[in-house]
């Protein structure tokens, strides 16, 4: 064999060389992402426990979305990690710990209650795990203690009852009893009303959280005798205060005034026909006149049994839609937290409310509406929305936030 020659045999080394960094390269490239697998979303879900009604709803809405987008967000391959954790800040406590530390979820949704969403936000916001909140939005997060992170995607909690505070005031109540769960939301709740409310508060009564038997505070409406009772009780606990305020006869002197949360389909298919003519407030009705909320509604009663979707399918079915938008905006890289958070801020994504846009807060700037109970052309009991109580409306605490 003739000798190589010393710029041959450089060559030839050199040529080796850089097939090597090839193959080590593609390697790396592999074993990258071969570590980097699907997107992973931790859903923490209320599926037992006090807001177990709205809870099935949200997991309904949730699990609309996931099999129109065939499992995926913005194209990418998603785990989605959905667990029970029953209305209890402490056991929802363990679980994000348990996502954040072993599953390495990529992006958070998930509790119904305020309570819960103050007990796992830390945690999240420590990893930097952006939160989109599909319905608690507690006031602690919308001021001054706002995070990056965090997306109250439904509400403000004061400002979903705002909305109920300025019908009253337009309608000329002058004295109101008001009633609320004694947590964070019911808290929230009951002050946005009085915000916007002009008249007199003759009482200001807390209920236990799940609470189900009403007959002190039906004692003390009938010995107060107020115009009207604004009361925020959802799930099962809205469904049994309804039941018991008819069945006491006090419908008849008194007038009752909600938000959706205590008068949307869920409690509406649970006490039926004792709900006509009651008057609520809501950010979402299932016959907003947009092209998104007409697909949703239609996609949803075809899925489950022709019932209407409430308000918590709906904020649940906007939740995974935003995560969609925002994966396909940075091209599928959730590792980079801040591009992420700053995709999902921008809130490019058809939502069944329409229009749509967060604050510097990561709240909500939208519309709230008035609505009826009645009977549809079919029968059904159901809303109707009657008008724009607030339109394009912030919240409160946007100001005191230092998000630009």
């Amino acid at each position: 064999m003739a000798q190589l020659s010393r710029t041959s045999l450089r060559k030839r080394l050199e040529a080796v060389a850089l097939a090597a960094l090839a193959t080590l390269a593609a390697c790396a490239s592999f074993t990258a992402a071969a570590q980097q697998g699907p997107i992973k979303v931790g859903m923490a879900l209320d599926i037992s426990g006090p807001f177990a009604g709205p809870g099935a709803d949200a997991r309904d809405g949730f699990n609309l979305a996931i099999k129109q987008l065939a499992g995926k967000l913005g194209g990418q391959p998603v785990e989605f990690v959905q667990t029970d954790m029953a209305g209890s800040p402490d056991q929802a406590k363990q679980l994000v710990d348990r996502f954040v530390q072993r599953e390495k979820i990529d992006l958070f949704t998930g509790p119904i209650a305020s309570n819960v969403a103050l007990a796992v936000a830390p945690t999240l916001f420590a990893a930097k795990v952006p939160y989109l909140s599909n319905n608690a939005g507690p006031s602690q997060l919308a001021g001054a203690q706002c995070n990056a992170y965090f997306f109250g995607t439904a509400y403000q909690n004061d400002q979903y009852h705002e909305a109920a505070g300025q019908f009253a005031a337009d309608r000329g109540f002058g004295r109101m009893v008001l009633i609320a769960p004694n947590y964070p939301a019911g808290k929230d709740g009951l002050t946005g009303f009085k915000r916007k409310f002009k008249g007199t508060v003759v009482d200001e009564v807390y209920t236990k959280v799940g609470q189900i038997d009403y007959a002190t505070e039906l004692a003390q409406l009938r010995a107060a005798k107020p115009e009207a009772v604004y009361f925020f009780l959802p799930g099962a606990m809205g469904i049994n205060f309804i039941k018991q305020f008819v069945g006491a006869g006090l419908s008849k002197d008194i007038m009752l005034v909600t938000s959706g949360f205590s008068a949307d389909e869920d409690i509406i298919g649970a006490v039926g026909e004792p709900m006509l003519g009651l008057f609520n407030t809501s950010h979402w009705a299932h016959d907003l006149d947009n092209a998104a909320n007409k697909a949703f509604v239609a996609a949803f009663r075809k899925e489950y049994g022709g019932r209407y979707p409430s308000i918590y399918a709906a904020q649940a079915f906007d939740v995974i839609s935003a995560m969609d938008a925002a994966v396909k905006a940075v091209g599928g890289k959730v590792a980079d937290r801040e591009a992420l958070a700053k995709a999902l801020a921008k809130a490019q994504f058809p939502s069944v409310r329409g229009s749509f846009r967060y604050a510097n807060n990561h709240y909500p700037v939208q519309n709230f509406y008035l609505r009826t109970i009645g009977k549809n052309a079919e029968g059904r009991v159901t809303n109707k929305t009657i008008k724009t109580v607030l339109e394009n409306y912030g919240d409160a605490f946007s100001a005191q936030c230092p998000l630009k």
